[in-house]
């Protein structure tokens, strides 16, 4: 209960500023993210992760196509926009196979929390490179999340620590890095396009530079041999996660201030570790209850301006 305490009045503020008929798109959008995590562990037990990236963008795109087709969007490309996207789409790509392969040596629920640590390396990296100040209340909260996390990864125990038995949590948390390293050269890379044209454009170049990594006679078979559950989770993952969750989210940030929307982002480790309990029978225990709670408090005051 401590938990929805904290969140209680952050959630309330974006209620009473933003309309009924839109607040459902940001919560819709963290609650599939949320659950992509559950997802991407069932498909990892017959797909490599490469294979499901793959996948997963080339769904997306199909139904992105789909609804830019049907708002009669211009497919056309500009030369000094698709740059900008090679190189999202690149740091994506990395962010991307960084994190599934995390996901084959820990659980969802430690992925769920890890992840949520990513604000905390844009403040960082802010200050590094954009010379952009970090007030005293922002610095006591990097430290209280890497406090979190570190009670999270270690178990309780520091001296636990160690990067083999570790090392799908250091992945997970390179991953996190890597996105905010996407968020911070996303800020200074100009792209004219909306914000559907620019996911998809994105999710085709990601796709471009993943493909010759991944399709071999191996991983076709891998893929025409699926069964029904790891078909389901990657038709999920694609059509839901890289589709529908992105669009939504993307209307969202036009509808309402970035400060709202984010804010619905606090909610994503909590769908993660409810679902991985429901469908992968993950444990809840008291102590990773707590690491993520002090992870996301330490989340929440980086993020005060």
């Amino acid at each position: 209960m401590n938990g929805f305490r904290i969140f209680t009045p952050i959630i309330s503020e974006v209620l009473l500023e933003t309309k009924t008929i839109h607040f459902w798109k940001p919560l819709l959008s963290v609650t599939l993210w949320g659950a992509s995590f559950i997802a991407t562990k069932i498909a990892l037990r017959e797909l490599q992760p490469l294979v499901i990236i793959l996948i997963r963008q080339l769904l997306g795109v199909s139904l992105l196509v789909f609804i830019a087709l049907k708002q009669k969007k211009s497919f056309k490309v500009s030369l000094q926009d698709q740059l900008g996207i090679i190189l999202l789409a690149l740091i994506a790509s990395i962010h991307l196979g960084i994190q599934v392969t995390g996901l084959q040596f820990t659980t969802a629920t430690n992925t769920g929390w890890i992840i949520g640590i990513t604000p905390v390396f844009m403040g960082i990296l802010g200050m590094i490179f954009f010379k952009e100040r970090i007030s005293l209340i922002q610095l006591i909260g990097i430290v209280i999340s890497f406090t979190g996390l570190l009670m999270l990864v270690s178990k309780g125990n520091p001296g636990n620590i160690n990067f083999i038995s570790n090392k799908g949590d250091f992945l997970v948390l390179g991953s996190a890095f890597t996105w905010s390293v996407y968020s911070l050269v996303g800020k200074k890379v100009t792209i004219n396009y909306s914000p559907l044209m620019t996911i998809l454009f994105l999710f085709v170049t990601m796709s471009v530079l993943i493909a010759p990594f991944t399709i071999n006679n191996t991983n076709i078979n891998a893929v025409l041999n699926l069964s029904a559950e790891s078909l389901l989770a990657v038709l999920f993952l694609g059509f839901f996660c890289s589709g529908i969750a992105y669009v939504l989210w993307a209307q969202a940030m036009n509808e309402m201030k970035a400060s709202q929307v984010g804010a619905f982002l606090y909610i994503e480790p909590f769908v993660t570790v409810f679902i991985a309990w429901l469908l992968l029978n993950e444990q809840i225990t008291l102590l990773t209850i707590l690491s993520g709670l002090v992870i996301v408090g330490g989340v929440i005051l980086v993020n005060r301006k």
